[in-house]
Parts: structure tokens; sequence; C-alpha cells
């Protein structure tokens, strides 16, 4: 009976992917019968649902084997969000750069003393800190993209997400001497460790930038190419990270930036990925909402709800008043400060780079950190679409999201 598989079943990682695709699909199509929630909620739902927290279709060790594809998912988002940075126009806006640190000092400062209130103190509150000035380009991307939006609040914010992002790995890399040094580490790892991560990631992230930035003018006159050298291009990036033992998102991150930087003419940064990109975004909500850690959720709960409230309100307060000060219409401020709310992705990679190199101060990190992750993955999305809708950005939806929003509906 050797042809017979083995018993229990096992997945692998084809299959999860068709399950992330197809039960994530159909629950961002029922979230559609109430057009003012996001379909990342209903993403996000279903895999909880599935997940090992309800029905157990799903377990964690089955969420570990398929990592690999939230890895690319990532990846393209973080470079998406990368392409929205250009270091040349950062340069002549100072108003950007001073909004962006105004808003991560703050957000610092408050959450680590927060967190010093709430007991836990030190380094890991240090490191929650510097992991919270991140915010999420996931959430920002596809509701922006969901809703048609376009204008000036939605591309500020996309270019301060970048930002968040970018300086939240500075800290957390200048955190990581002394969080070796804790670990009585060797001076040369407490030294070589942080910049390798650093300095490796952003050239491995440059080159890549470059290399694609080459291949794209070789190829300009075939544009249907241009797409397999994007993915290409993040997949190689990532798999080069991963066996150099460099941050998977902090590389791609870079290729973004480094895309749009040095491109003169249009060729790759304004590439439209097309509805295909949607795929990126259900396989990647489903995975968080299946590996939603409800345990440690209660566990940590008081922190965590704190590290919401605080971070939420340095955030939203810090842009909202410095973008006011420097001119911003208060509305767009208001509401700008709103879609940095939403904080997943490399919070969790910081975290469990945290967690996977110093185990006593990764558990505190980690823990308070996911709980937090799974609250404003669950209220930024909506927030997100509110801010859109009060922006006074131009808003567009996409004609199929309409008519199933209606097709969806239920007759009164």
């Amino acid at each position: 009976m050797n042809f017979l598989p083995a018993w229990p079943l096992t997945s692998n990682a084809l299959f999860f992917f068709g399950f992330l695709l197809f039960c994530g699909a159909l629950g961002g199509y029922v979230t559609h019968r109430w057009p003012w929630l996001p379909s990342i909620t209903g993403f996000m739902l279903v895999g909880l649902i599935a997940g090992p927290n309800v029905l157990g279709l799903v377990d964690y060790a089955a969420l570990d084997n398929s990592r690999i594809i939230v890895d690319v998912a990532l990846g393209l988002i973080l470079y998406r969000l990368g392409l929205s940075l250009d270091i040349k126009l950062l340069l002549h806006d100072r108003n950007l750069i001073i909004i962006s640190l105004v808003e991560s000092t703050l957000t610092f400062i408050v959450v680590f003393f927060s967190m010093d209130l709430m007991g836990v103190h030190g380094l890991a509150a240090a490191v929650i800190a510097a992991i919270a000035v991140s915010s999420s380009p996931a959430v920002l991307i596809h509701v922006a993209h969901e809703m048609g939006a376009s204008g000036p609040v939605t591309d500020r914010a996309k270019s301060l997400v970048a930002l968040n992002n970018v300086l939240a790995f500075l800290i957390f890399s200048a955190l990581l001497p002394l969080l070796y040094n804790d670990a009585d580490a060797p001076l040369a790892t407490i030294l070589g460790g942080p910049l390798y991560q650093l300095l490796g990631s952003a050239m491995l992230g440059a080159s890549m930038g470059m290399a694609l930035h080459i291949a794209a003018r070789k190829t300009k006159a075939a544009h249907q190419y241009h797409l397999a050298l994007v993915v290409g291009a993040v997949a190689l990036t990532l798999g080069a990270a991963m066996t150099l033992k460099l941050s998977t998102l902090f590389a791609p991150l870079v290729l973004g930036i480094v895309v749009r930087s040095i491109e003169r003419t249009e060729l790759i940064a304004n590439l439209e990925f097309g509805p295909a990109f949607e795929l990126f975004f259900i396989a990647l909500f489903v995975y968080a909402g299946a590996n939603l850690h409800v345990a440690e959720m209660i566990q940590y709960a008081p922190a965590a709800l704190v590290l919401v409230f605080g971070r939420s309100l340095a955030k939203w307060l810090a842009v909202g008043v410095t973008a006011s000060l420097l001119g911003t219409p208060r509305r767009q401020a208001t509401t700008t400060g709103l879609l940095l709310i939403p904080m997943a992705g490399l919070a969790i990679g910081l975290a469990d780079t945290t967690l996977t190199l110093f185990q006593l101060q990764g558990a505190v990190v980690s823990s308070v950190v996911l709980a937090a992750v799974a609250v404003l993955e669950t209220i930024g999305p909506p927030i997100s679409a509110k801010a859109l809708r009060w922006s006074g950005d131009a808003l567009n939806p996409d004609p199929d999201y309409e008519e199933s929003a209606q097709d969806a509906a239920p007759e009164t």
C-alpha cells in the first residue's frame, strides 16, 4: 500500500498558498457587504477562523513551513513602498524630513516611557519603542489602491511610512550593540554584527536596484518583461539576504528607494503591477490572521493596549501639529497622521530578530509587539479608509470593487 499517502496527511507550501488565496478571496468578498470595511479585515478574519486559534485547519508548524510565501509578498510590498521615496526630491522637501523626525522621536519617547510604566524596562522597552516607530506599508498601499486614492495626503503618507521604516531599522541597529553587550557577546560581534546587518543590507538592496535599473534600460522596448524583472529582482534580493544573513525587510526597501532615485525616465518605478498584485496582499493578511497569538495577546494585553494608544496618539499629534505649523492644510495634516497608525511587517520581522538573537529580551519584546500588531492590524484598515475619505484626496475606486460591493449588499 505504498502508493497511498501517509497518515496523518501533511500540507506543503503550495497547498497552503492555494488555501490562503482561495479562502482569503472569499473572505474579502464577504467583507464587501459593508463598503466602509476594507477587504483586509475579511482576509485576516478568515485566517483567524481557519488558524490554530479557532478551527485549527492549519497549525503553527504549517505556518512556519509556508513562511517563504509571506517573505516574497512582504518583499514586494516593501519594494513598492520604497518606490515612493525619491532621495533627490526628499533632499529638497525639508518639511517632510522634519515631520518624520519629529513624529519618530515623539513616538519613541512616548512608547519607551509608557512601557517603563507598565513594568517593561531598559533595553526591552527601548527595542519596543524602536519597533513602534515603524508603520505598515501593506495596509496603506492596499487600502489606497482599493479606494483609488491619489493626492497629497496619500503621497505624503507613503513617503512618511517609508521614512518610518528606515528610521526604525536604523534605531534598532543602533540598539543591537547594547543587546549584544548585555548578552556577553564578544567585541567583534558587538561591533561587527550591527554594521554587517545595516551596511550589508543597504549594499545588497542598492546593488540589486542598480542591476534592475540597467536591465530595464536594456529592455525598455519590451515592456512585457518588466514585471518579471521586478519580481525576479525582489526574489533574488530576498534569497541573497537569507543566504548572507542580512535583513529580508530592509534590503527590498532599499531596492525600491534606489530604483526610484536613479531613474531619469519612467521605466520600472511607475510600473503597474495590475490585479495580480492583489494575490500577495491576500496571502499576507490571511497568514497574519492565522498567525495571531491569542494567548500572548491576553497575557500582555495591558502593555500592548498602552503601546497601541500611546503610539497612535504620538503619531497622529506629531504629524498633525508639525505639518500644520509648516503650512499644510489642517485636514490634510490630521488625516496623514492617521494613515501611519497601522503596524505590521517590519515590526514582526524586528521582533522575530530580537527573539532569535536574544531569547531573554526577545520573549518580552515579541509578546508585546505581536499583541499590539494584532490590535493595530485590526483597527488600522478601517481607520486608514476613513482617513482617506476625510483627506480630500481624489478617490476613484476600482469599478470591479464597487460593482461587487453593490452585488453583495443585502436588499432593502
